[in-house]
């Protein structure tokens, strides 16, 4: 289990109507809650028909949720992870054997009856990942073999928790498990805490504090010394060696093993963990997991649990309050808006828009009917990119680029516009432009 929550041609008319009412409440809002943004530049919402704590996504809110699963995913790929699909349910016995059952049962939706048998809606993904990996032998020629999912989980949150998205009750968790040997552990964890800094870079964000969360006093921990001083030993000198600050923390433990947390801070101040990496020796031994290793021999691998952006939900609350709603342009649900001058140049932003989709950018018009340029510029204030089209534009295919900072730009060929937008965003770049642009 990777614990990751902590107890504390042309747009149509629609579109462009959320462009606008994205942008004009802006305007009025002064608060960075996440709740309150959300709804308002329609990026989530609830119903009481649906449930406390089951938010929905909206078309904007899905594009800034697909875009960060998509950099996660590739950023894993990179890393060397291999991805699977496992099951949001599992039989009762899975949970026991792992040890949740004895261990975390209260957090857990009750069992279902199916078939003679009790299945249960899981808590977390490690179960389903260790039975993977044992569904065949293993060499140590394989290890470290990392295994990745973005998969569902769910807990049974009390209602008077619930808030927003950054405590509800069905989780799509960044999740990922190393199989490895002793001696792979701690390059492994190292490793992890580099994709965390990378992803904290790219999402514009950062911790307040590193955190080993450690086991305290009371019965929710596996009663094991041993594997506890060994992994606790083994994170500790990750963290020394990394030279990070970090702060030590009793009662913050998993269950089965010690974690590096690394908290951020919400708009009210309020800490909570957004990335996690954990040391288990409990469930390989629970799973009985081996690895035939270079003398012939079964061995025990180690198994690592490592979330780099935690739960989904969480990490969008925290960059909708991070960025009031102004997303880095890779994220950013609309990334260029077009502005044609006049009716004049509308056949030439619908063709702009048209190569911006073929681009792989996320690109709106808005025409003159709805407004004058002036306050169509104001509106689209949350839009990273704004390109105007006048009639010296259409004419050279040229576009006069603004920011979303303010600078603007001399009109410049549309082509290498899109080509110089389309590599900061592939990039992954908070930074809006390369070079120099009048503020």
């Amino acid at each position: 289990m990777t614990d990751v929550l902590v107890r504390s041609p042309g747009a149509s008319a629609p579109g462009l109507r959320r462009v606008v009412t994205r942008l004009n409440v802006r305007e009025e809002t002064t608060m960075q809650d996440h709740r309150k943004l959300g709804r308002e530049l329609e990026l989530f919402d609830t119903d009481p028909l649906i449930g406390a704590g089951l938010p929905y996504w909206l078309p904007d809110g899905a594009t800034v949720r697909h875009a960060l699963e998509e950099y996660i995913r590739t950023a894993e790929r990179r890393a060397g992870y291999r991805h699977v699909y496992s099951p949001v349910l599992g039989k009762r016995e899975l949970y026991e054997i792992s040890g949740h059952w004895s261990h975390y049962s209260d957090d857990m939706f009750p069992p279902m009856d199916l078939g003679g048998e009790q299945v249960v809606l899981r808590p977390s993904l490690c179960p389903h990942h260790a039975v993977i990996y044992r569904s065949r032998s293993r060499s140590y020629r394989e290890l470290p073999l990392r295994m990745a999912e973005l998969g569902g989980m769910y807990r049974s949150e009390q209602s008077g928790v619930l808030g927003g998205l950054t405590r509800v009750r069905a989780i799509q968790l960044n999740d990922a498990h190393i199989f490895c040997t002793l001696d792979q552990v701690a390059d492994e964890a190292r490793s992890a805490l580099e994709m965390i800094r990378r992803a904290y870079e790219a999402l514009g964000i950062s911790p307040s504090r590193y955190r080993l969360s450690l086991p305290g006093p009371g019965g929710k921990y596996v009663a094991a010394p041993e594997m506890w001083q060994r992994s606790t030993a083994l994170l500790t000198e990750v963290l020394d060696r990394s030279g990070l600050p970090y702060e030590a923390a009793e009662g913050e433990a998993a269950f089965y093993g010690p974690k590096v947390d690394v908290q951020v801070v919400d708009g009210a101040g309020r800490e909570s963990t957004l990335s996690t990496i954990q040391i288990d020796f409990h469930q390989p031994e629970q799973f009985d997991l081996r690895y035939i290793g270079a003398d012939g021999a079964k061995h025990r691998p180690v198994m690592v649990h490592r979330s780099i952006i935690g739960s989904v939900e969480r990490a969008v609350a925290h960059l909708i309050e991070q960025h009031d709603g102004a997303f880095p342009a890779w994220l950013a649900p609309t990334q260029l808006i077009v502005l044609p001058v006049s009716d004049a140049e509308l056949p030439q932003a619908a063709e702009l828009v048209r190569r911006c989709l073929d681009q792989g950018l996320r690109a709106e018009l808005a025409g003159p009917e709805r407004g004058s340029l002036g306050a169509r510029i104001r509106l689209a204030r949350l839009v990273p990119y704004q390109a105007v089209i006048g009639a010296k534009e259409a004419v050279d295919d040229h576009v006069a680029l603004r920011l979303r900072d303010g600078r603007r730009l001399d009109a410049l060929p549309a082509a290498e516009v899109l080509d110089r937008i389309s590599a900061l965003v592939g990039a992954h770049r908070t930074d809006l432009w390369d070079g120099d642009a009048e503020a």
